[in-house]
């Protein structure tokens, strides 16, 4: 498998101009990649190159055709796909979070999948027009520092993390593609103004901002903050490698349908344009498999989205009962105007 890296001087920057700025390349003149096409996939994914390596090493030989990947974040790799339009080299975008294959969909770059492709998820964790499907779920909780907070003293919602009781005392990763997208779905969810009204209001209560989840994380277990505001699966990530006895913290699972409980999506869509649709199509499949939806379950600890594949993470909550937000995630692909109210409002 050849990998491709793809140079990340400032991806906050990029994806905002590009998918701002560069979103008319991607509704010009279309191709000819409408044909069964190449044998070979070129891969852009979103995706931790850490994370799921493993997984495309088995995808390649399982579909037996060679696999290039380029490995970027979710956001920058949809905007270069819009800026290339029919020239691009993507066959399959593997995206880690639904705004940016909605992005792609919005521009009609995304092949709508076979209906037995898409009946192998529920219809609430794929495009709403039948051209993008997830494959593993996520949802956001907060993680506490139990030393600091009892369990019955953790905010039940978001909004309440901006009360003075938690001044000084929340982490959050506001550069991150997570949090970016919960922010996308407060605002499908309450608006604008309540959106932007939320975000001053966590950064007076003086919130910290860290790169990523897993230094908000590291934060609140090094007493830094008391919470933070994270994805579940970094936190049983941590507990398979060090045991629960040796992480100092605990997570939260959000109630009543809050914003803050977002169950968001890593998913794949298939380029028009590419000429690599059948091969695309292969490792699309592949991704639903059996064994590609097991290793999301055990090796990253996410939901598996697969019909017939359910986690057997100790301590894991079951996906049924999760209370998420009713939500269509195709419509977190507005993340250019999330992230100028990031801008605006001082958080990036």
């Amino acid at each position: 498998m050849r990998r491709v890296s793809v140079n990340r001087t400032n991806v906050l920057v990029t994806a905002v101009l590009l998918l701002s700025v560069l979103v008319a390349c991607g509704s010009e003149g279309k191709g000819s990649g409408e044909g069964n096409g190449s044998s070979s996939l070129v891969i852009y994914s979103g995706r931790n190159e850490k994370l799921v390596k493993p997984l495309l090493d088995k995808l390649e030989k399982a579909i037996g055709a060679e696999v290039e990947v380029r490995y970027g974040e979710s956001a920058e790799l949809a905007a270069q796909i819009l800026e290339e339009g029919e020239r691009t080299k993507a066959g399959l975008f593997f995206s880690q979070d639904a705004g940016a294959l909605g992005a792609l969909s919005k521009e009609g770059m995304l092949r709508k999948l076979p209906t037995a492709t898409l009946d192998k998820v529920d219809e609430a964790y794929r495009g709403s027009d039948g051209d993008w499907a997830g494959l593993s779920g996520r949802v956001r909780v907060i993680a506490y520092n139990p030393d600091q907070v009892d369990e019955g003293d953790v905010p039940d919602s978001v909004f309440d993390v901006v009360e003075p009781e938690w001044q000084d005392k929340v982490g959050f990763a506001p550069t991150n593609a997570s949090f970016q997208a919960f922010v996308t779905g407060m605002r499908v969810l309450k608006g604008d103004a309540v959106t932007r009204e939320w975000l001053e209001d966590l950064k007076a209560n003086g919130a910290k901002t860290y790169a990523h989840n897993l230094a908000t994380l590291d934060a609140v277990e090094d007493g830094e903050v008391s919470l933070g505001l994270v994805n579940h699966y970094y936190w049983y990530e941590r507990v398979a490698e060090k045991g629960e006895d040796k992480v100092d913290s605990k997570l939260h699972f959000l109630p009543g349908e809050d914003p803050g409980a977002l169950i968001n999506v890593a998913g794949a869509g298939i380029l028009k344009d590419s000429g690599q649709s059948a091969t695309a199509q292969k490792a699309m499949d592949y991704l639903l498999s059996k064994e590609a939806q097991t290793y999301f379950a055990e090796t990253t600890k996410e939901y598996p989205l697969a019909a017939g594949v359910t986690s057997t993470v100790e301590g894991l909550p079951p996906f049924d009962s999760l209370q998420s937000p009713d939500i269509d995630l195709g419509e977190l692909e507005s993340l250019q105007e999330t992230l100028a109210m990031l801008q605006d409002v001082g958080l990036v």
